[in-house]
Protein backbone atom coordinates (compact mmCIF):
# COMPACT_ATOMS: atom_id res chain seq x y z
CA UNK A 1 0.00 0.00 0.00
CA UNK A 2 1.42 3.15 -0.44
CA UNK A 3 1.83 5.66 1.74
CA UNK A 4 -0.37 8.78 2.45
CA UNK A 5 0.52 12.00 1.01
CA UNK A 6 -0.35 14.89 3.15
CA UNK A 7 -2.47 18.06 3.05
CA UNK A 8 -5.29 19.24 0.66
CA UNK A 9 -2.74 20.68 -1.81
CA UNK A 10 -1.76 16.80 -2.75
CA UNK A 11 -5.41 16.40 -3.59
CA UNK A 12 -5.72 19.88 -5.49
CA UNK A 13 -2.86 18.10 -7.47
CA UNK A 14 -4.49 15.35 -7.91
CA UNK A 15 -7.96 16.64 -9.44
CA UNK A 16 -6.16 19.39 -11.77
CA UNK A 17 -3.63 17.44 -13.52
CA UNK A 18 -4.65 17.02 -17.18
CA UNK A 19 -5.12 14.38 -19.16
CA UNK A 20 -1.31 14.17 -21.00
CA UNK A 21 -0.30 12.66 -17.14
CA UNK A 22 -3.07 10.10 -16.30
CA UNK A 23 -0.49 7.66 -14.96
CA UNK A 24 0.11 10.61 -12.29
CA UNK A 25 -3.91 11.03 -11.94
CA UNK A 26 -4.38 7.05 -11.51
CA UNK A 27 -1.52 7.17 -8.92
CA UNK A 28 -2.87 9.92 -6.92
CA UNK A 29 -6.52 8.54 -7.45
CA UNK A 30 -4.75 5.49 -5.27
CA UNK A 31 -3.12 7.81 -2.68
CA UNK A 32 -7.17 9.40 -1.89
CA UNK A 33 -7.96 6.01 -1.63
CA UNK A 34 -5.83 5.03 0.78
CA UNK A 35 -6.92 8.01 2.97
CA UNK A 36 -10.07 6.06 3.07
CA UNK A 37 -8.96 2.74 3.68
CA UNK A 38 -7.40 4.53 6.61
CA UNK A 39 -10.08 6.04 7.76
CA UNK A 40 -8.56 9.15 8.07
CA UNK A 41 -10.40 12.68 8.63
CA UNK A 42 -11.11 14.23 5.22
CA UNK A 43 -8.52 16.56 4.36
CA UNK A 44 -10.90 19.25 3.02
CA UNK A 45 -12.38 19.34 6.52
CA UNK A 46 -8.99 21.35 8.06
CA UNK A 47 -8.41 24.90 8.33
CA UNK A 48 -4.80 24.72 6.55
CA UNK A 49 -3.40 23.67 3.50
CA UNK A 50 -0.53 22.28 4.64
CA UNK A 51 1.91 26.07 4.49
CA UNK A 52 4.61 24.40 6.14
CA UNK A 53 5.28 21.80 2.98
CA UNK A 54 6.78 22.95 0.01
CA UNK A 55 7.30 21.61 -3.59
CA UNK A 56 9.70 21.28 -5.98
CA UNK A 57 7.40 19.92 -8.73
CA UNK A 58 4.64 17.59 -8.76
CA UNK A 59 6.67 13.73 -8.12
CA UNK A 60 8.98 14.78 -5.26
CA UNK A 61 7.73 14.41 -1.82
CA UNK A 62 7.38 18.09 -0.32
CA UNK A 63 10.01 19.68 2.00
CA UNK A 64 8.84 20.68 5.73
CA UNK A 65 9.22 24.53 5.79
CA UNK A 66 10.62 26.33 8.75
CA UNK A 67 8.56 29.05 10.39
CA UNK A 68 10.90 32.29 11.11
CA UNK A 69 9.82 36.33 11.62
CA UNK A 70 6.38 35.39 11.50
CA UNK A 71 6.34 33.68 8.31
CA UNK A 72 7.13 30.05 6.70
CA UNK A 73 10.01 29.69 4.53
CA UNK A 74 11.20 27.40 2.09
CA UNK A 75 14.36 25.12 2.56
CA UNK A 76 17.75 26.02 1.01
CA UNK A 77 18.08 24.10 -2.50
CA UNK A 78 21.84 23.74 -1.98
CA UNK A 79 21.26 22.26 1.33
CA UNK A 80 18.96 19.14 -0.21
CA UNK A 81 21.57 16.73 0.67
CA UNK A 82 21.67 17.04 4.14
CA UNK A 83 17.63 16.59 4.16
CA UNK A 84 15.97 13.81 6.49
CA UNK A 85 13.86 11.12 5.27
CA UNK A 86 10.63 11.49 7.35
CA UNK A 87 8.92 8.32 7.04
CA UNK A 88 5.45 7.22 7.77
CA UNK A 89 5.79 4.82 10.60
CA UNK A 90 2.83 2.68 9.16
CA UNK A 91 4.43 1.36 6.04
CA UNK A 92 8.11 3.00 6.10
CA UNK A 93 7.56 5.15 3.03
CA UNK A 94 8.50 8.53 2.54
CA UNK A 95 6.08 11.02 3.61
CA UNK A 96 8.66 14.19 3.40
CA UNK A 97 11.45 15.85 3.91
CA UNK A 98 13.02 17.88 7.04
CA UNK A 99 15.73 20.12 6.45
CA UNK A 100 19.01 20.49 8.69
CA UNK A 101 18.76 24.08 10.24
CA UNK A 102 22.24 24.31 10.99
CA UNK A 103 23.75 23.39 7.73
CA UNK A 104 24.36 25.90 5.19
CA UNK A 105 27.11 25.43 2.49
CA UNK A 106 27.57 29.33 2.14
CA UNK A 107 29.56 29.56 5.27
CA UNK A 108 29.09 33.90 4.46
CA UNK A 109 25.49 33.27 5.03
CA UNK A 110 23.33 32.91 8.76
CA UNK A 111 22.00 29.53 8.96
CA UNK A 112 17.76 29.09 9.49
CA UNK A 113 19.23 28.46 12.68
CA UNK A 114 20.95 31.84 12.99
CA UNK A 115 18.08 34.08 11.35
CA UNK A 116 15.48 32.61 13.88
CA UNK A 117 17.70 33.60 16.58
CA UNK A 118 18.72 37.00 15.28
CA UNK A 119 14.42 37.18 14.96
CA UNK A 120 13.81 35.99 18.30
CA UNK A 121 16.54 38.34 19.47
CA UNK A 122 15.09 41.29 17.82
CA UNK A 123 11.46 40.92 18.73
CA UNK A 124 12.83 40.12 22.58
CA UNK A 125 12.97 43.94 23.58
CA UNK A 126 9.14 44.88 22.09
CA UNK A 127 7.83 41.58 23.89
CA UNK A 128 9.34 41.39 27.05
CA UNK A 129 8.02 45.22 27.96
CA UNK A 130 4.28 44.04 26.98
CA UNK A 131 1.81 44.07 29.76
CA UNK A 132 2.05 40.33 31.37
CA UNK A 133 -1.86 40.94 30.96
CA UNK A 134 -1.58 41.53 27.29
CA UNK A 135 0.25 38.17 26.90
CA UNK A 136 -2.15 36.19 28.97
CA UNK A 137 -4.79 36.68 27.22
CA UNK A 138 -3.31 36.27 24.13
CA UNK A 139 -2.73 33.01 26.01
CA UNK A 140 -6.57 32.65 26.68
CA UNK A 141 -7.70 32.98 22.93
CA UNK A 142 -5.20 30.66 22.37
CA UNK A 143 -6.60 28.31 24.42
CA UNK A 144 -10.22 29.48 23.15
CA UNK A 145 -9.06 27.88 19.75
CA UNK A 146 -7.01 24.79 21.01
CA UNK A 147 -10.43 24.17 22.44
CA UNK A 148 -12.31 23.93 19.28
CA UNK A 149 -12.54 19.98 18.35
CA UNK A 150 -11.95 20.53 15.16
CA UNK A 151 -8.67 22.27 15.75
CA UNK A 152 -7.59 19.39 17.43
CA UNK A 153 -8.34 16.84 15.12
CA UNK A 154 -6.73 18.87 12.41
CA UNK A 155 -3.34 18.60 14.61
CA UNK A 156 -4.23 14.90 16.04
CA UNK A 157 -4.34 13.69 12.02
CA UNK A 158 -0.62 15.31 11.37
CA UNK A 159 0.40 13.42 15.03
CA UNK A 160 -1.30 9.91 13.58
CA UNK A 161 0.36 10.20 10.39
CA UNK A 162 4.05 10.97 11.31
CA UNK A 163 4.13 9.70 14.38
CA UNK A 164 1.55 6.70 14.16
CA UNK A 165 -0.23 6.76 17.33
CA UNK A 166 -4.01 6.43 17.29
CA UNK A 167 -5.92 9.29 17.05
CA UNK A 168 -7.73 9.18 19.94
CA UNK A 169 -4.16 9.18 21.77
CA UNK A 170 -2.94 12.17 19.26
CA UNK A 171 -6.26 13.83 20.59
CA UNK A 172 -5.07 13.06 24.13
CA UNK A 173 -1.79 14.28 23.43
CA UNK A 174 -3.09 17.97 22.11
CA UNK A 175 -5.54 17.82 25.55
CA UNK A 176 -2.77 17.78 27.53
CA UNK A 177 -0.59 20.26 26.11
CA UNK A 178 -3.74 22.88 26.24
CA UNK A 179 -4.17 22.10 29.52
CA UNK A 180 -0.69 23.69 29.86
CA UNK A 181 -1.52 26.41 27.84
CA UNK A 182 -4.78 27.34 29.84
CA UNK A 183 -1.69 27.55 33.06
CA UNK A 184 0.06 29.93 31.46
CA UNK A 185 -3.06 32.20 31.11
CA UNK A 186 -2.40 32.88 34.81
CA UNK A 187 0.94 33.18 34.69
CA UNK A 188 0.83 36.98 36.51
CA UNK A 189 0.29 35.66 39.51
CA UNK A 190 3.39 33.14 39.38
CA UNK A 191 5.43 36.29 38.81
CA UNK A 192 4.71 38.31 42.04
CA UNK A 193 8.36 39.24 43.53
CA UNK A 194 9.05 39.93 47.27
CA UNK A 195 9.37 42.89 48.86
CA UNK A 196 10.37 44.31 51.85
CA UNK A 197 10.12 48.16 53.25
CA UNK A 198 12.18 50.09 56.21
CA UNK A 199 15.26 47.86 56.45
CA UNK A 200 16.83 51.71 57.29
CA UNK A 201 15.76 54.96 57.00
CA UNK A 202 14.05 55.60 53.71
CA UNK A 203 15.08 51.71 52.69
CA UNK A 204 13.45 49.28 50.73
CA UNK A 205 14.07 46.37 48.62
CA UNK A 206 11.90 44.85 45.72
CA UNK A 207 12.76 41.36 43.96
CA UNK A 208 11.22 40.91 40.51
CA UNK A 209 11.15 37.38 38.61
CA UNK A 210 12.24 39.05 34.61
CA UNK A 211 12.26 36.97 31.77
CA UNK A 212 15.85 35.36 30.46
CA UNK A 213 15.46 36.70 26.80
CA UNK A 214 15.88 34.03 23.68
CA UNK A 215 14.76 30.72 25.09
CA UNK A 216 15.20 27.56 23.17
CA UNK A 217 13.13 24.06 23.25
CA UNK A 218 13.99 20.55 21.46
CA UNK A 219 11.30 18.42 21.50
CA UNK A 220 11.12 14.62 21.16
CA UNK A 221 8.73 12.28 18.99
CA UNK A 222 6.44 10.63 21.52
CA UNK A 223 4.34 13.67 22.37
CA UNK A 224 4.69 15.91 19.16
CA UNK A 225 2.25 18.52 20.23
CA UNK A 226 2.19 18.05 24.20
CA UNK A 227 5.87 18.84 25.00
CA UNK A 228 5.55 21.65 22.75
CA UNK A 229 3.13 23.21 24.38
CA UNK A 230 5.37 22.57 27.88
CA UNK A 231 7.62 24.67 26.33
CA UNK A 232 6.73 27.76 24.62
CA UNK A 233 3.26 28.74 25.82
CA UNK A 234 5.26 29.30 29.23
CA UNK A 235 7.98 30.79 27.95
CA UNK A 236 6.47 33.65 26.11
CA UNK A 237 4.12 34.51 28.33
CA UNK A 238 6.39 35.41 31.18
CA UNK A 239 8.02 37.72 28.53
CA UNK A 240 10.96 35.91 26.83
CA UNK A 241 10.97 34.88 22.95
CA UNK A 242 11.37 31.11 21.77
CA UNK A 243 12.90 28.71 19.22
CA UNK A 244 11.64 25.58 18.68
CA UNK A 245 13.07 22.31 17.07
CA UNK A 246 10.24 19.99 17.25
CA UNK A 247 11.00 16.05 15.98
CA UNK A 248 12.55 15.63 13.18
CA UNK A 249 10.09 12.54 12.86
CA UNK A 250 6.84 14.51 13.32
CA UNK A 251 7.51 18.15 12.70
CA UNK A 252 3.89 18.94 11.43
CA UNK A 253 2.07 19.64 14.74
CA UNK A 254 4.89 21.97 15.95
CA UNK A 255 4.41 23.91 12.78
CA UNK A 256 0.55 24.07 13.15
CA UNK A 257 0.38 24.85 16.36
CA UNK A 258 2.38 27.98 15.80
CA UNK A 259 0.34 28.68 12.99
CA UNK A 260 -2.73 28.95 14.90
CA UNK A 261 -0.92 31.19 17.37
CA UNK A 262 0.56 33.26 15.37
CA UNK A 263 -2.85 34.55 13.58
CA UNK A 264 -4.46 35.30 16.85
CA UNK A 265 -1.70 38.61 16.48
CA UNK A 266 1.49 37.21 18.28
CA UNK A 267 4.44 39.41 16.71
CA UNK A 268 6.93 37.92 13.96
CA UNK A 269 9.69 36.47 15.89
CA UNK A 270 8.17 35.93 19.50
CA UNK A 271 8.05 32.17 18.19
CA UNK A 272 10.18 30.93 15.81
CA UNK A 273 10.12 26.28 14.74
CA UNK A 274 13.44 25.62 12.80
CA UNK A 275 13.85 21.73 12.32
CA UNK A 276 16.75 19.52 11.96
CA UNK A 277 18.93 16.87 14.37
CA UNK A 278 21.79 16.44 16.04
CA UNK A 279 23.69 19.11 13.95
CA UNK A 280 20.48 21.66 14.25
CA UNK A 281 21.00 20.41 18.36
CA UNK A 282 24.49 21.31 18.75
CA UNK A 283 23.81 24.88 16.97
CA UNK A 284 21.23 25.54 19.65
CA UNK A 285 23.23 24.52 22.64
CA UNK A 286 26.13 27.03 21.35
CA UNK A 287 24.31 29.67 20.39
CA UNK A 288 25.70 32.68 22.48
CA UNK A 289 22.59 34.49 22.33
CA UNK A 290 19.97 31.53 23.46
CA UNK A 291 19.92 31.77 27.58
CA UNK A 292 17.72 28.31 28.19
CA UNK A 293 16.82 25.38 26.72
CA UNK A 294 14.41 22.36 27.51
CA UNK A 295 14.84 19.13 26.45
CA UNK A 296 12.57 15.85 26.47
CA UNK A 297 14.00 12.89 25.39
CA UNK A 298 16.53 9.91 25.75
CA UNK A 299 19.04 9.48 28.52
CA UNK A 300 21.91 9.75 25.69
CA UNK A 301 20.83 12.70 24.34
CA UNK A 302 19.67 14.81 27.65
CA UNK A 303 23.22 14.22 29.24
CA UNK A 304 24.74 15.51 26.38
CA UNK A 305 22.54 18.40 25.88
CA UNK A 306 22.75 19.00 29.56
CA UNK A 307 26.60 18.81 29.59
CA UNK A 308 26.83 20.51 26.30
CA UNK A 309 24.21 23.45 27.16
CA UNK A 310 25.27 23.97 30.52
CA UNK A 311 29.66 24.23 29.79
CA UNK A 312 28.04 27.03 27.35
CA UNK A 313 26.58 29.24 29.85
CA UNK A 314 22.79 28.45 29.25
CA UNK A 315 20.09 27.40 31.94
CA UNK A 316 19.19 23.65 31.10
CA UNK A 317 15.95 21.44 32.15
CA UNK A 318 16.27 17.93 30.40
CA UNK A 319 13.29 15.58 31.11
CA UNK A 320 14.89 11.59 30.64
CA UNK A 321 14.02 7.87 30.64
CA UNK A 322 12.36 5.89 32.53
CA UNK A 323 11.28 2.28 34.06
CA UNK A 324 8.25 2.68 35.99
CA UNK A 325 7.54 0.01 38.27
CA UNK A 326 3.42 -0.66 39.60
CA UNK A 327 3.13 -2.40 42.92
CA UNK A 328 0.17 -4.64 43.19
CA UNK A 329 -0.92 -5.64 46.87
CA UNK A 330 -2.57 -8.82 45.34
CA UNK A 331 -4.32 -9.75 48.81
CA UNK A 332 -6.41 -6.36 48.18
CA UNK A 333 -5.99 -4.79 44.60
CA UNK A 334 -9.02 -4.30 42.73
CA UNK A 335 -8.29 -7.50 40.35
CA UNK A 336 -10.03 -6.68 37.36
CA UNK A 337 -9.53 -2.81 37.35
CA UNK A 338 -6.10 -3.05 38.30
CA UNK A 339 -5.11 -5.59 35.39
CA UNK A 340 -6.89 -3.09 32.70
CA UNK A 341 -5.31 -0.08 34.43
CA UNK A 342 -1.44 -1.73 33.92
CA UNK A 343 -2.16 -3.20 30.54
CA UNK A 344 -3.31 0.25 29.24
CA UNK A 345 -0.66 2.05 31.03
CA UNK A 346 1.99 -0.61 29.52
CA UNK A 347 0.89 -1.20 26.10
CA UNK A 348 -0.83 2.00 25.51
CA UNK A 349 0.95 4.79 22.91
CA UNK A 350 2.80 1.38 21.98
CA UNK A 351 4.67 2.30 25.21
CA UNK A 352 6.49 5.03 23.60
CA UNK A 353 6.08 7.75 26.28
CA UNK A 354 8.32 8.25 29.62
CA UNK A 355 5.37 7.72 32.07
CA UNK A 356 4.58 3.83 30.70
CA UNK A 357 3.94 1.57 33.59
CA UNK A 358 6.79 -0.96 32.28
CA UNK A 359 7.67 -3.10 35.24
CA UNK A 360 4.95 -4.66 37.37
CA UNK A 361 5.46 -5.86 40.75
CA UNK A 362 3.21 -8.21 42.30
CA UNK A 363 3.22 -9.04 46.06
CA UNK A 364 2.25 -12.21 47.65
CA UNK A 365 2.06 -15.71 47.31
CA UNK A 366 4.10 -16.91 44.04
CA UNK A 367 1.82 -18.86 43.09
CA UNK A 368 -1.38 -16.28 43.17
CA UNK A 369 1.66 -14.50 40.99
CA UNK A 370 1.43 -16.69 37.89
CA UNK A 371 -2.44 -16.09 38.19
CA UNK A 372 -2.16 -12.00 37.63
CA UNK A 373 0.16 -12.58 34.43
CA UNK A 374 -2.08 -14.38 32.96
CA UNK A 375 -4.74 -12.09 33.31
CA UNK A 376 -2.68 -9.47 32.02
CA UNK A 377 -1.30 -11.69 29.19
CA UNK A 378 -5.59 -12.49 28.27
CA UNK A 379 -6.39 -8.49 28.67
CA UNK A 380 -3.41 -7.78 26.41
CA UNK A 381 -4.04 -10.45 23.63
CA UNK A 382 -7.10 -8.16 23.74
CA UNK A 383 -5.63 -5.13 22.06
CA UNK A 384 -5.65 -4.15 18.52
CA UNK A 385 -2.23 -3.30 17.26
CA UNK A 386 -2.59 -1.60 13.49
CA UNK A 387 -2.32 1.76 11.76
CA UNK A 388 -3.61 4.81 13.89
CA UNK A 389 -6.29 6.39 11.85
CA UNK A 390 -7.96 2.89 11.94
CA UNK A 391 -11.01 2.79 13.84
CA UNK A 392 -10.89 0.65 16.85
CA UNK A 393 -6.95 0.06 16.98
CA UNK A 394 -5.25 0.67 20.60
CA UNK A 395 -1.59 0.13 19.90
CA UNK A 396 -0.05 2.20 16.76
CA UNK A 397 3.61 0.99 15.56
CA UNK A 398 6.66 2.24 16.67
CA UNK A 399 8.30 5.50 15.46
CA UNK A 400 11.25 3.72 13.08
CA UNK A 401 12.53 0.26 12.20
CA UNK A 402 15.46 0.85 14.33
CA UNK A 403 13.50 1.54 17.32
CA UNK A 404 11.38 -1.94 16.56
CA UNK A 405 14.87 -3.93 16.49
CA UNK A 406 16.36 -3.07 19.03
CA UNK A 407 13.14 -4.04 21.00
CA UNK A 408 13.13 -7.30 19.09
CA UNK A 409 16.55 -8.24 20.00
CA UNK A 410 15.99 -7.11 23.50
CA UNK A 411 13.01 -9.54 24.07
CA UNK A 412 15.24 -11.91 22.18
CA UNK A 413 18.19 -11.83 25.26
CA UNK A 414 15.86 -11.57 27.75
CA UNK A 415 14.85 -14.60 26.72
CA UNK A 416 18.60 -16.24 26.50
CA UNK A 417 19.24 -14.92 29.90
CA UNK A 418 16.58 -16.91 31.37
CA UNK A 419 13.15 -14.89 31.01
CA UNK A 420 9.85 -16.61 30.65
CA UNK A 421 8.13 -14.45 27.47
CA UNK A 422 4.68 -15.38 28.14
CA UNK A 423 3.32 -13.39 25.24
CA UNK A 424 5.57 -12.57 22.34
CA UNK A 425 5.25 -9.34 19.89
CA UNK A 426 7.86 -9.90 17.89
CA UNK A 427 6.74 -10.53 13.82
CA UNK A 428 3.81 -8.81 14.29
CA UNK A 429 2.80 -7.97 10.62
CA UNK A 430 -0.52 -5.38 9.88
CA UNK A 431 -2.69 -6.37 6.75
CA UNK A 432 -2.22 -3.69 4.11
CA UNK A 433 0.96 -2.01 6.44
CA UNK A 434 3.28 -4.98 5.94
CA UNK A 435 6.34 -3.00 6.03
CA UNK A 436 5.42 -1.17 9.01
CA UNK A 437 6.93 -0.96 12.28
CA UNK A 438 4.79 -2.88 14.68
CA UNK A 439 5.19 -5.37 17.29
CA UNK A 440 2.59 -6.59 19.83
CA UNK A 441 2.03 -6.63 23.12
CA UNK A 442 4.81 -8.08 24.92
CA UNK A 443 4.91 -9.99 28.05
CA UNK A 444 8.17 -11.27 29.64
CA UNK A 445 7.85 -12.83 33.09
CA UNK A 446 11.24 -13.01 35.30
CA UNK A 447 9.58 -14.69 38.24
CA UNK A 448 8.02 -17.43 36.71
CA UNK A 449 9.66 -19.94 39.16
CA UNK A 450 10.59 -18.27 42.19
CA UNK A 451 10.25 -14.93 43.76
CA UNK A 452 12.36 -12.21 43.15
CA UNK A 453 15.70 -11.51 46.05
CA UNK A 454 15.22 -7.76 46.60
CA UNK A 455 19.45 -8.53 47.79
CA UNK A 456 20.29 -9.34 44.70
CA UNK A 457 21.01 -7.09 41.54
CA UNK A 458 18.22 -8.17 38.30
CA UNK A 459 20.42 -8.16 35.23
CA UNK A 460 17.86 -9.25 32.69
CA UNK A 461 18.04 -6.66 29.90
CA UNK A 462 13.87 -6.41 30.25
CA UNK A 463 14.34 -4.94 33.59
CA UNK A 464 17.20 -3.35 32.99
CA UNK A 465 16.81 -1.60 29.50
CA UNK A 466 14.27 1.24 28.83
CA UNK A 467 12.86 -0.61 25.69
CA UNK A 468 10.76 2.27 24.61
CA UNK A 469 8.08 -0.26 23.06
CA UNK A 470 4.79 -2.35 24.15
CA UNK A 471 6.67 -4.89 26.78
CA UNK A 472 5.64 -5.49 30.05
CA UNK A 473 8.32 -7.01 32.53
CA UNK A 474 6.67 -9.10 35.41
CA UNK A 475 8.47 -9.57 38.96
CA UNK A 476 6.83 -11.45 41.97
CA UNK A 477 7.90 -10.34 45.81
CA UNK A 478 7.36 -11.20 48.98
CA UNK A 479 5.96 -8.06 50.76
CA UNK A 480 5.69 -4.61 49.71
CA UNK A 481 9.18 -3.67 52.28
CA UNK A 482 11.00 -6.10 49.19
CA UNK A 483 8.77 -4.07 46.40
CA UNK A 484 9.78 -0.66 47.49
CA UNK A 485 13.25 -1.80 47.76
CA UNK A 486 13.38 -2.90 44.42
CA UNK A 487 12.16 0.06 42.80
CA UNK A 488 13.88 1.82 44.63
CA UNK A 489 17.15 0.83 43.27
CA UNK A 490 15.90 1.35 40.08
CA UNK A 491 18.09 3.79 38.83
CA UNK A 492 15.06 6.25 37.11
CA UNK A 493 12.52 8.26 39.39
CA UNK A 494 9.76 9.30 37.08
CA UNK A 495 7.17 7.58 38.25
CA UNK A 496 5.63 5.00 40.15
CA UNK A 497 2.21 3.15 41.30
CA UNK A 498 0.67 1.16 44.01
CA UNK A 499 -2.99 -0.53 43.56
CA UNK A 500 -4.24 -1.54 47.14
CA UNK A 501 -7.49 -0.60 48.63
CA UNK A 502 -5.05 -0.80 52.12
CA UNK A 503 -5.25 2.65 53.28
CA UNK A 504 -1.96 1.89 55.22
CA UNK A 505 -0.07 -0.02 52.52
CA UNK A 506 -1.05 3.07 50.44
CA UNK A 507 0.52 5.45 52.79
CA UNK A 508 3.64 3.31 53.19
CA UNK A 509 4.42 3.24 49.52
CA UNK A 510 3.37 6.70 49.76
CA UNK A 511 6.21 8.17 52.22
CA UNK A 512 8.88 5.27 51.45
CA UNK A 513 9.07 5.55 47.30
CA UNK A 514 11.70 7.61 45.69
CA UNK A 515 10.23 8.05 42.43
CA UNK A 516 8.56 11.73 42.04
CA UNK A 517 5.28 10.93 40.52
CA UNK A 518 3.81 8.44 42.90
CA UNK A 519 0.03 7.37 41.70
CA UNK A 520 -1.63 5.38 44.26
CA UNK A 521 -4.39 3.41 41.83
CA UNK A 522 -3.60 6.05 39.73
CA UNK A 523 -1.56 4.11 36.52
CA UNK A 524 -0.06 7.30 35.15
CA UNK A 525 0.28 9.98 38.23
CA UNK A 526 1.45 12.82 35.34
CA UNK A 527 0.38 15.97 37.75
CA UNK A 528 -1.79 18.99 36.11
CA UNK A 529 0.13 21.56 35.54
CA UNK A 530 -1.35 23.24 38.30
CA UNK A 531 1.76 21.43 39.97
CA UNK A 532 4.96 20.52 38.36
CA UNK A 533 6.39 17.10 36.45
CA UNK A 534 8.44 16.24 39.24
CA UNK A 535 10.31 13.17 37.74
CA UNK A 536 13.67 12.67 39.77
CA UNK A 537 17.13 10.47 39.93
CA UNK A 538 18.37 9.42 37.07
CA UNK A 539 14.98 10.82 35.10
CA UNK A 540 16.32 14.41 34.88
CA UNK A 541 19.08 16.77 34.77
CA UNK A 542 18.74 20.11 36.03
CA UNK A 543 17.11 21.33 39.14
CA UNK A 544 13.70 23.21 37.85
CA UNK A 545 10.93 21.18 36.26
CA UNK A 546 8.47 21.38 34.12
CA UNK A 547 5.07 23.56 34.07
CA UNK A 548 3.74 24.81 36.97
CA UNK A 549 5.34 27.06 39.41
CA UNK A 550 8.72 25.71 38.75
CA UNK A 551 8.02 26.08 34.66
CA UNK A 552 7.39 29.64 35.36
CA UNK A 553 10.96 30.15 37.75
CA UNK A 554 12.70 28.37 34.67
CA UNK A 555 11.60 30.68 32.43
CA UNK A 556 12.41 33.85 34.66
CA UNK A 557 15.31 35.42 37.22
CA UNK A 558 15.26 37.58 40.09
CA UNK A 559 15.92 40.97 39.77
CA UNK A 560 16.31 42.69 43.27
CA UNK A 561 16.40 46.45 43.61
CA UNK A 562 17.09 48.44 46.49
CA UNK A 563 16.47 51.80 46.88
CA UNK A 564 16.82 54.61 49.60
CA UNK A 565 14.93 57.75 49.47
CA UNK A 566 14.94 60.50 51.84
CA UNK A 567 12.48 62.90 52.31
CA UNK A 568 14.19 66.17 52.39
CA UNK A 569 18.16 66.76 51.52
CA UNK A 570 21.36 65.55 53.66
CA UNK A 571 20.22 61.83 54.20
CA UNK A 572 23.38 59.17 54.82
CA UNK A 573 23.65 57.27 51.27
CA UNK A 574 26.70 55.25 52.83
CA UNK A 575 30.74 55.68 52.85
CA UNK A 576 34.03 53.43 52.58
CA UNK A 577 32.62 50.97 55.10
CA UNK A 578 30.65 47.80 54.48
CA UNK A 579 27.39 49.01 54.81
CA UNK A 580 25.23 47.43 57.90
CA UNK A 581 21.42 48.07 57.81
CA UNK A 582 19.16 48.66 60.79
CA UNK A 583 21.75 49.09 63.33
CA UNK A 584 21.16 50.75 65.99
Amino acid sequence: MMSMMQGRNVLRRAATTTATTAAKTSSCSRLISNFAAATAPSLQSFKYDAPWLHYHDTQAQPEIKNFINGAFENPILSNKESNIPLLDPSSNNVLSYVPESHSTLDKDEPSALDRAVEAAKRAYPGWSNTPVQTRQRLMLEYAHVLHKKEVREEIAYWITLEQGKTTADAMGDVWRGLEVVEAATRVGSEMLGDSLQNLASGLDTVSYRVPLGVCAGIAPFNFPAMIALWMYPLAIATGNTYVLKPTEKAPSASLLLTKYLHDLGLPPGVVNVVNGSKDTVDGILTHPDIKAISFVGSNKAGEYIHDIGSKNGKRVQANMGAKNHATVMMEDADRASTIKAIVGAAFGAAGQRCMALSVVVLVGDLEESRGWAQELVAQAKLLKVGNGFVEGVDVGPLISKDATDRAEEIIEQSIDEGAVCMLDGRGFTVEGFEGGNFLGPTVINLSDQQHIDPNEQITNPAYTEEIFAPVLTVLAVPTLDDAISISNKNAYGNGTAIFTTSGGAARKYQYEIEAGQVGINVPIPVPLPFFSFTGNKASIRGDVNFYGKSGVHFFTQLKTVTSNWQYGKGGDLGGVTMPVLGKA
